[in-house]
């Protein structure tokens, strides 16, 4: 009888979905922790690659999911539950005036950026080297680029991109406001819009940089995205532009707000969204999006019910408290074992990079030793804590006992190192 690890191989190119080795296969999750079909136990850091904030099977989460599916899984049409989590969205992010929902936050990017030139009447995307944004042809451009280019050049990472989507974006490095702004300004008329992570993958905006984006951009009428799909209600309850206090004039946002189900999002200023809207947006203006689950009821009332459990008192206080400690312990440890290395990111998202020295754009993060990074991350593995290549996600439902033990086997991936 065949195996379900060699029927993903059969079926499944690589064994696997794309997103995760084929080596593990999950059977359930509860709170901060995973099990996979052998029955082992895992400290989970990976949470669905950041949508399961609060944990898995939340009850909350769970309660409102059991009461609408009886009701029906999808409509094709406006919901009350849908409705309600845009007002939520509206009143929670500084940025969102209307909102319109997507499945995916790689569909809410190419919206974002789709919205931004039809806004303008301009093509030409500005985006950071190592910058994530999902996966349509012009966010796969100079993501991880497997050769230097000089700025603004942009390099596709995958093939099977159209050459010409190359000239439509310029790149520059992230954090070096100066650089960027020689681009903006060299390039004003051309440029339809700006797109950026405020926490670049792992590494923090330098003081001063964001809000140079913004009064730069501002300045010269070009709208400004901050792709908030992994930020978006993770930093604060509005988001990083609520953390940094920089708003921009469009935002994506996917993960925590669909509460574990397919949903993203599209905020920003009504005139800019007014596009979206036919009878006020001019006819050569007007941007079809249209989605089978857009606004899905079943993930509406997910994202709903998620919502309302980060708004009780105390719960990112505590969330960040938790992700400072761990962050610190992981510093004395590398001190402590002579290991080269630093961790790197916020207290609810972060990694360790294996060099010292600053690290503030893609380029220096290439800096890190890869060898140590896997030794380690193989070791945590063995040692019942799951966590992505190059993230730690922390978890509301993650626990004093989880950190301790988390922080045992770092040491322990240390002393083998």
């Amino acid at each position: 009888m065949e195996t379900l690890a060699e029927t993903a191989s059969r079926v499944l190119p690589g064994g696997s979905f794309g997103n995760f080795p084929a080596n593990f296969t999950a059977a359930r999750g509860h709170g901060g922790h995973i099990w996979d079909t052998e029955g082992r136990e895992y400290i989970d850091y990976l949470i669905g690659s950041g949508p399961m904030f609060i944990g898995h099977a939340h009850p909350a989460v769970t309660e409102a999911i059991l009461a609408q599916v009886p009701l029906g899984t999808t409509y094709f049409a406006n919901n009350p539950s849908g409705i309600e989590l845009a007002a939520a969205i509206v009143d929670a992010v500084p940025c969102a005036e209307q909102v319109r929902f997507v499945s995916s936050g790689s569909e809410a990017d190419a919206y974002a950026m789709r919205l931004a030139r039809a806004f303008t009447g301009r093509e030409k995307i500005l985006k950071f080297e190592g910058g994530y944004h999902g996966m349509s042809d012009s966010g796969l451009m100079s993501l991880a680029p497997k050769r230097e280019a000089n700025f603004p050049q942009a390099i596709p990472d995958s093939p099977g991109i159209p050459s010409s989507v190359a000239d439509a974006m310029l790149v520059a490095p992230f954090n070096d406001l100066e650089a960027a702004l020689a681009l903006l300004e060299a390039h004003a008329d051309e440029l339809g819009g700006v797109i950026v992570e405020p926490l670049q993958r792992l590494i923090p905006p330098k003081p001063g940089f964001l809000a140079g984006l913004r009064e730069a951009t501002a300045r010269l009428g070009i709208p400004l995205i901050f792709d908030e799909v992994v930020t978006g209600f993770r930093f604060a309850y509005g988001g990083a532009q609520e953390m940094y206090g920089v708003t921009p004039d469009i935002c994506t946002l996917g993960k925590i707000v669909g509460g574990g189900f397919p949903l993203a999002a599209v905020a920003g200023r009504a005139d800019i969204m007014a596009l979206f809207d036919r009878a006020k947006a001019p006819e050569d203006k007007f941007l079809t999006q249209i989605g089978t689950l857009s606004g899905n009821p079943v993930a509406s009332v997910a994202g709903l019910a998620t919502l309302k459990v980060l708004r009780e008192p105390g719960t990112y206080e505590a969330v960040f408290a938790r992700g400072e400690a761990m962050m610190g312990a992981m510093n004395t440890l590398l001190r402590k074992h002579g290991v080269p290395g630093q961790a790197l990111g916020v207290p609810v998202l972060f990694d360790i990079v294996y060099a010292d020295g600053t690290i503030a754009n893609y380029r220096d993060m290439l800096k890190s030793n890869a060898a140590h990074a896997a030794h380690v991350n193989k070791c945590m593995r063995d040692n019942g804590v799951l966590k992505g290549d190059s993230k730690y996600y922390l978890a509301t439902a993650h626990t004093d006992a989880d950190i301790a033990h988390t922080l045992e086997v770092f040491e322990k991936a240390l002393r083998t190192l």
